[in-house]
């Protein structure tokens, strides 16, 4: 049976008195044990003090993004090492906003997914269809062609040691959601994809939904057979909600 997780992408938001107090409010709020694993995604210069914190609790912590090069003069970017260095588990590939705002292709994903594994972190592999291509019924043309482009230049065996999270840039900071049911077809379309490749693998990778994921509609979204939890935006940024949010996925 797969464990479910709950991501928290905090994005451009933040500080270090605030990462120090939110992992330490999840470290509290879950000292007799957590209902699933909770990982927290702090922008870059609060990775490190995120490590410290959550250090001998069940928090862990990814980055929301990884160069695709592991080392060099490449201003501004930060490879994979330097993330496990200090002590991160996952790495995000292929949010919507890095794909639309940087012009990132399935290409350079792709290649982001192998860095981060090449270093021992666990990509969070993100992919979804726009609001435009949902309305065109291309869902799943979109998101076989993301999946398919790290298929082919990672293998199949790489998925076992990966998250892939589906986020419908529609439902992305809108106030719209996916249903339960909508999440579920896309989830085991996903999961279709990789069971054509391997099975066994397929029924271990975890895919987290990630669209406006609340307090108020997480068990809901949760409980489908193929929602293995979630990535979560703005509701990540507060222990309270968070913390409900988690408990959902238990």
């Amino acid at each position: 049976m797969r464990q479910k997780l709950v991501a928290g992408n905090w994005k451009m938001y933040g500080s270090r008195a605030m990462t120090r107090a939110l992992v330490a409010g999840l470290a509290a709020e879950f000292a007799d044990g957590a209902p699933c694993e909770i990982a927290v995604c702090p922008p870059f210069p609060f990775l490190e003090e995120a490590c410290r914190a959550a250090g001998g609790t069940p928090v862990t912590v990814g980055a929301q993004d990884v160069s695709d090069r592991d080392e060099g003069a490449f201003t501004g970017q930060v490879s994979g090492a330097m993330l496990a260095e200090i002590g991160c588990r996952y790495a995000i590939v292929g949010h919507s906003e890095r794909r639309s705002l940087n012009a990132e292709d399935d290409a350079l994903v792709a290649a982001k997914f192998l860095a981060a594994q090449r270093h021992g972190l666990a990509p969070i592999l993100c992919v979804g269809e726009s609001l435009e291509e949902r309305e065109a019924d291309r869902t799943e043309e979109v998101v076989a062609r993301q999946v398919r482009a790290v298929l082919a230049a990672a293998g199949i065996e790489a998925f076992a040691r990966a998250v892939i999270a589906y986020e419908p840039i529609w439902a992305i900071g809108t106030g719209r959601t996916a249903t339960p049911e909508q999440a579920q077809a896309v989830h085991a379309f996903i999961r279709g994809l990789l069971r054509a490749e391997n099975a066994n693998i397929a029924d271990f990778v975890k895919v987290l939904y990630g669209g406006s994921v609340k307090a108020a509609n997480a068990a809901e979204i949760f409980a489908m057979p193929d929602v293995d939890g979630g990535l979560v935006g703005g509701a990540s940024l507060e222990v309270e909600g968070f913390a409900s949010i988690c408990r959902a996925a238990g």
